[in-house]
């Protein structure tokens, strides 16, 4: 009689356990859904978290239903009638849950009903899928085993012996319950274990946040990115005009003259410093800038009106950390100096300047020019095309470069050796004549350039790869479910975890040890770690190698399939999808004869 009680209590409890994490379950796929169809950041994150608040708000759940199922299948005879009374004890279920969750939402008095009915359909719908979800186990082998179908309380088994049908056929119904109730669980540790990924991303996240905040640092002290711009020609004139009262008034205004020839060499030498165990890209550049101005007028500008004393010449830098030696322009045969200061900002808001000799005479003439610079920086050296014809070269012994801005080079080699490209300009390529007179220029909208960033790729490959734990996780933990089936040696929760973790650790040895060497190397190290483990974890309770041989193969070929992903850029969504129907395919080859129920024919003959 013991051993009797004890079954029903434990099916009773097993009943209770797939009725809670089923509704969990649907509840979390529910909003799993509708999150991603949002398209929220983070959106894992969010069912995860609210899978588990509702894990843990729902436990007295699981302790009424525990103590209202025996109940209601001793009091009711139709399995209709049971049926009913299950769904009316969800309905008050849900109600309460309902009210309590619109008080803590505290809408307006109007949305109250609105908000505790919206809750009771979403939590109702989540109970009653639950309920379709178990129907086997609840209607014929929980209600179905303690109906009095024949008017008796006994049945007579193959040996003529009498004895209860409870005890009979709850042992039966435990037998067959168990996989789906370890199916459950798993599925459960599937989604627990992907919350350790969510803090490993925000690890990456951190990691790679110090490494941008360590460059910024020596760039700071060393230069930053650097912007060139001219260099260009600045010539106030007098312009006389008349007030609301008629009285004349005069003012000085200027134009801006760009090159009309204009050809830019740069060359570029990187510098790698150390900083801690971050390598931080810096450079040095030799600009050399040659070309000629036409100095043409417009039509309504008197060449008397100049004001050809306070003309001068003008470049734009960046940052002025940056200037290694002092800039030296020799235009029209003659050599100036030139310092910090701009004497209009309709270009650049910084710059250099200084003052030039001009003359009437060349008004109409063809002024030479050419400025060496040296300049060291860091990330990246943008040019802005102020010419009328122009074109910009640069090279470098940097193999990693990266050609941003508005426009790519027309003609670019990159070798094992450095890279080399030009950028060609012609009149007709630009918004703006070679005179420019009251007009600004957005030159962010029309520079260009190179990025001289250290890679430092193994930062997206790790987040990359943490985005397939949910392959990985779910596709071990099957693979141990299928087998513990199989084997008919079960594998313990604990166990479950403690293989989840060897699977999540993966990524942190995978992002630690690819700091200081090749991502690819630091792959093989840390994935080789892991399928060592699980293997030999795997050999240790199932007391075989073969099965140990069956992981190491299965796991290697996953991780090999998605460092395969992680490699390709435009074809990954097309492989990976081959790729998991594939798995899929395997997966159900491999666990076509694998009897979910248990012992099906004793469960007829019964």
């Amino acid at each position: 009689m013991q051993s009797t009680f004890k079954n029903k209590t434990t099916g009773d409890i097993d009943m209770s356990l797939q009725l809670w994490l089923g509704t969990l379950f649907a509840l979390t796929a529910g909003i799993f859904v509708v999150v991603m169809y949002a398209q929220l950041s983070r959106g894992l994150l969010i069912c995860l978290g609210i899978g588990l608040g509702a894990a843990v708000c729902s436990s007295p759940v699981l302790l009424v239903y525990a103590l209202i199922l025996p109940a209601i299948n001793r009091h009711y005879q139709s399995v209709h009638t049971k049926t009913a009374a299950l769904f009316a004890l969800n309905a008050l279920i849900t109600m309460a849950y309902s009210v309590v969750l619109a008080l803590v939402v505290q809408p307006e008095q109007d949305d109250f009903i609105a908000v505790a009915g919206a809750c009771f359909l979403v939590l109702f719908g989540a109970a009653s899928v639950s309920v379709g979800l178990c129907r086997t186990s609840l209607y014929s082998r929980y209600f179905g085993y303690r109906m009095h179908e024949y008017g008796s309380h006994l049945l007579k088994n193959q040996n003529n012996q009498y004895m209860e049908p409870q005890s009979v056929n709850e042992t039966t119904s435990n037998q067959i319950n168990k996989p789906v109730t370890k199916g459950l669980i798993t599925a459960a540790l599937i989604l627990l274990m992907l919350i350790p990924t969510w803090f490993i991303s925000s690890l990456v996240e951190e990691r790679q946040a110090r490494q941008a905040g360590v460059v910024k640092d020596v760039a700071a002290k060393w230069a930053t990115a650097q912007t060139v711009t001219g260099p260009y020609l600045y010539i106030p004139y007098y312009r006389k005009e008349k007030d609301a009262g008629g009285k004349e008034l005069v003012t000085t205004q200027y134009v801006l003259v760009l090159p009309d020839e204009l050809s830019v060499t740069a060359d570029i030498i990187p510098e790698q410093r150390l900083r801690s165990i971050y390598k931080v890209l810096l450079y040095r550049s030799s600009v050399t800038t040659k070309g000629n101005f036409v100095l043409q007028l417009p039509k309504d500008i008197d060449p008397l009106s100049l004001k050809l004393a306070d003309a001068r010449v003008c470049i734009g830098i960046s940052d002025f950390k940056g200037i290694e030696k002092k800039v030296d322009i020799r235009f029209n045969g003659n050599t100036y100096t030139l310092m910090p200061g701009l004497p209009a900002t309709n270009i650049d808001s910084a710059g250099l300047s200084a003052a030039i000799d001009l003359t009437q005479s060349m008004i109409g003439s063809t002024l030479a020019f050419d400025m060496p610079l040296q300049l060291k920086g860091s990330e990246q050296l943008h040019f802005v095309p102020l010419g009328g014809n122009s074109q910009f070269s640069i090279r470098s012994a940097w193999t990693d470069p990266s050609f941003d801005g508005t426009v790519l080079p027309g003609e670019r080699n990159v070798t094992s050796d450095g890279f080399t490209a030009k950028w060609v300009f012609n009149k007709a390529n630009l918004p703006f004549g070679t005179v420019l007179k009251d007009a600004r220029i957005n030159k962010e909208a029309l520079s260009f350039g190179v990025s001289m960033l250290q890679p430092a790729d193994q930062y997206a490959k790790t987040t990359r790869s943490v985005k397939y734990a949910v392959l990985i996780i779910g596709l071990t933990f099957s693979l141990f479910f299928i087998i513990e089936l199989m084997q008919k040696k079960a594998v313990h929760p604990v166990q479950y975890v403690l293989i989840g973790l060897a699977l999540v650790i993966f990524y942190t040895l995978l992002l630690s040890i690819s700091e200081f060497i090749f991502f690819d190397n630091a792959y093989l190290v840390a994935a080789s770690a892991t399928v060592s483990l699980i293997s030999l974890y795997a050999r240790g309770h199932f007391n075989s190698w073969k099965t140990a041989g069956i992981f190491a193969s299965v796991l290697s070929g996953l991780y090999s399939f998605i460092f395969i992903l992680i490699r390709l850029e435009d074809t990954a969504l097309l492989l990976g999808s081959i790729g998991l129907f594939i798995i899929l395919a395997l997966v159900m080859y491999a666990s076509r004869k694998i009897n979910w129920y248990g012992n099906s024919a004793n469960v007829q003959q019964a």
